[in-house]
């Protein structure tokens, strides 16, 4: 199992993380708005536990942003605040859970449980890397608020790029899934493709994403 933790107090932090651990539970730390929010778009997790105080940002709109897009990922949301109203209002927000500070561990973790026995979740549409944003589903991308207009195998490419973010990925991979398994991965196609795609969501921005590992194949990532 593996959860996300979006708080920024580091001792609370570090004592459910190591609580997790020792029940074989993979816990990641995001300690403000916007590290719980690109962690929680980039990576697959079976619960999120949210704080509602976040430097940057609400953990109430977190959790209605994190819905907004897609994400079905179960949330816990723990707080300090105890109010019938605060507890609505979570719930409200797309909150599957609420648990007040301060809080039994053994109650967590049987909630945590609880929660991640749910049926499977759909995985995020929106994905981002550095300041590219890239919708799945719509197929709409914009790079530092910018719209991108791409072609269906543009898309495609920058599709399995962004699924692969930070992977090396090689020839035959790249056009078994922008082409098919028939497709000569040796043919110089796929560096035209890689040029146009580069010019439209590259060439004018900082920093580079497409990098070509040479005998290798590409890399994409800041």
């Amino acid at each position: 199992m593996r959860v996300l933790i979006v708080e920024d107090d580091p001792d609370l932090s570090r004592l459910v993380r190591d609580g997790l651990g020792e029940q074989r539970i993979e816990a990641v730390i995001a300690p403000t708005f916007a590290a719980g929010r690109d962690a929680a778009l980039n990576g697959t997790h079976d619960v999120i536990v949210l704080d509602i105080m976040l430097p940057g940002g609400s953990g109430l709109g977190l959790c209605t942003q994190l819905r907004q897009l897609g994400i079905a990922t179960p949330i816990l949301m723990l707080t300090a605040r105890s109010a019938i109203d605060d507890l609505v209002r979570g719930l409200e927000s797309g909150a599957d859970d609420y648990l007040t500070k301060p809080f039994a561990f053994r109650e967590l973790l049987a909630r945590i449980h609880a929660l991640a026995r749910r049926q499977p979740r759909l995985e995020p549409s929106l994905r981002l890397v550095a300041d590219l944003e890239v919708d799945l589903r719509s197929h709409h991308v914009t790079r530092g608020g910018t719209p991108i207009e791409l072609t269906g195998k543009e898309f495609s490419l920058l599709e399995f790029f962004v699924q692969h973010s930070g992977e090396v990925v090689d020839r035959a991979a790249i056009t078994s899934h922008v082409w098919d398994d028939n497709h000569d991965p040796f043919t110089n196609v796929l560096e035209v493709l890689v040029r146009r795609l580069r010019r439209k969501i590259d060439d004018a921005y900082t920093p580079r994403l497409i990098h070509t590992v040479r005998g290798a194949g590409y890399r994409f990532g800041p």
